[in-house]
């Protein structure tokens, strides 16, 4: 797992572990990001094991920060609205800077 920080942006990288490996991981580490906008950049991922990352983004986005997956073997429209996939890192990017936005002016 690697972890860089960008303002107020967390980027948690999965590396060589497992996606269920790095799933635990996060979890775990969860708490420490709870005040920053979080990008998680999976390497490998699997719709069947994703249930963990559906219920952190849920307790994340009650905390008003951002919560984007990048994956470039998911797709946004076999998930709910309020989990955000996207395909690249510069759209994870885009996507945090929109909801600023739209935080900054009251929705």
């Amino acid at each position: 797992m690697i972890i860089e920080q960008q303002n107020s942006t967390a980027i948690i990288t999965q590396d060589k572990t497992s996606f269920s490996e790095f799933t635990k991981k996060f979890s775990v580490l969860h708490e420490r990001f709870k005040e920053n906008n979080v990008i998680l950049q999976l390497k490998d991922s699997a719709m069947s094991s994703i249930d963990a990352l559906v219920s952190i983004s849920k307790i994340h986005r009650q905390l008003n920060q951002s919560f984007v997956v990048v994956s470039p073997q998911l797709n946004q429209d076999d998930f709910e609205d309020d989990f955000i996939v996207v395909p690249t890192l510069q759209e994870a990017h885009d996507y945090i800077e929109m909801e600023l936005i739209q935080r900054d002016l009251g929705f």
